[in-house]
């Protein structure tokens, strides 16, 4: 009587005849009354205990039939068209082939493991190799005296380059780089470990270095800071009318309006000083002083160009005023008025030198009492014919004329010994000039004198009576 043999699902395999052997599967069937089936039986018992071990898979597999590939070293599944790996982890060098979904596989040449989705290998962890060392973050427990605390640290080349802490705390057991821990991100210190990037916000910054890595990372050193006093050895621009404005009061303000600068001292009654360095001696040779408005100098002032002064000007020195000019011109460009010069006296009325614009004439004098200065112009020959209209002078031949002189008396009386020349004589002088003719003195009377007609050579003045 004929075997039929069934699967699970109840599928006819196969019907074996009396006395055969049936090969449609891998393990053989045997029929009734089949000579020799022992050895067969057993053999098939064997195949199943190895899963039919082997270097190429089953030729009349079942679905579901495992079969252990010796090539691989991994146990398959057939799924009803090929066999599968069964989903357990494949230690190798080397990509698994034919894997499955959800199989698992260690990398022994990274010490790695990935996971198969079905249409690639994804990388479970570590994220580094083997031959990397831990890199990456790693989630730690550190104690401290306010207990243990949870904390990320990420590594790189086996080094902790950084700690992410929820709090503050100090580490009970040594970390070396992190003799505290920030709430926040704590970079480890013995690495000089920085952040590099752009940065939107900051609450600190490291100035300990001037050492610019590039042209667009700036040390921090090399920021001005406006908590203490420092210095930059490039140009300061600031680009705002506000300008800039110094000292703990603002005292001192330079702003621009218009394209117009002021240079404001804002302080009530306070100077604006400027000060050199003579020498080692500190000099103040400009003030402008608050209390008055003024501007105070002190020591030689040079102008290349023009000195335009619109309001009074004062000569406190003792010295006399110096100029290399040959010429000092007052009224430039006024109107034709009287000009000049003023001495001014101890009382109200000044004396006077000026040039008089009604007269064309210069005019000089004191107490408002003023005269014209003599001009060539003005001279005469002749002080009869021009009375009162100038000073006298010789003419060509050296002759005066004019209608009377009146002269004083100069000199003392003429002596019987005098032979030199003496200035104008007075009356008497002539007359005892008449009266000594001769050596000897003469009477002077209205009368004739008497004795006779005198002697020769004597003189007889008759004074009306």
């Amino acid at each position: 009587m004929a075997y039929t043999i069934n699967k699970t699902d109840g599928a006819v395999v196969t019907t074996i005849t009396d006395g055969t052997v049936d090969n449609t599967t891998t393990l053989q069937l045997f029929g009734k009354s089949y000579s020799g089936f022992g050895e067969g039986l057993n053999e098939n018992l064997v195949k199943l205990l190895e899963n039919a071990a082997s270097t190429a898979a089953p030729t009349a597999p079942l679905k579901g039939e495992l079969w252990f590939d010796t090539t691989t070293n991994q146990l398959k599944v057939y799924n009803g068209t090929s066999f599968k790996p069964t989903g357990g982890s494949k230690s190798s060098s080397s990509q698994p082939t034919s894997p499955s979904a959800g199989d698992l596989w260690h990398d022994t040449a990274n010490d790695q493991v990935s996971v198969y989705t079905g249409s690639a290998w994804v990388l479970v962890g570590p994220v580094y190799t083997s031959g990397q060392t831990l890199s990456g973050w790693k989630i730690e427990t550190l104690g401290s005296a306010g207990g243990n605390k949870v904390v990320s640290s990420m590594y790189a080349g086996n080094s902790r380059v950084a700690i992410v802490s929820k709090e503050t705390f100090t580490p009970s057991v040594t970390q070396t780089g992190f003799a505290s821990i920030k709430a926040g991100m704590t970079l480890n210190s013995t690495l000089s470990a920085v952040f590099d990037g752009t940065n939107t916000q900051s609450s600190a910054i490291d100035v300990s270095s001037t050492t610019n890595t590039s042209g667009t990372v700036i040390a921090g050193g090399n920021f001005l800071r406006s908590d203490a006093a420092d210095t930059t050895t490039g140009v300061l621009t600031v680009d705002t009318d506000g300008g800039v404005i110094i000292g703990d009061a603002q005292e001192l303000s330079i702003t621009v309006s218009s394209n117009n600068v002021t240079v404001a001292q804002t302080s009530q009654d306070k100077d604006l000083k400027f000060t050199v360095n003579d020498g080692g001696v500190t000099k103040t040779p400009l003030t402008l002083t608050g209390a008055d408005g003024g501007i105070d100098m002190t020591g030689d002032l040079t102008i290349t160009g023009n000195l335009n002064v619109s309001g009074a000007y004062n000569y406190t020195s003792s010295n006399i005023v110096q100029h290399s000019d040959t010429f000092l011109k007052v009224n430039v460009g006024g109107a034709d008025v009287d000009a000049g010069f003023i001495v001014e006296t101890p009382d109200t009325d000044d004396a006077r030198l000026f040039w008089k614009a009604s007269t064309n004439k210069w005019i000089a004098g004191f107490n408002q009492t003023y005269s014209n200065l003599i001009l060539d112009s003005d001279a005469t020959a002749d002080g009869n014919a021009n009375k009162n209209s100038g000073f006298l002078r010789t003419t060509a031949a050296g002759l005066l004329t004019v209608t009377n002189v009146s002269l004083g008396a100069v000199g003392s009386a003429i002596a019987t010994t005098d032979t030199s020349s003496t200035s104008v004589p007075t009356i008497g002088q002539v007359a005892t000039f008449g009266n000594l003719w001769g050596g000897s003195a003469k009477t002077v009377s209205t009368s004739n004198p008497s004795g006779g007609d005198g002697a020769d050579g004597d003189f007889w003045f008759v004074r009306e009576a």
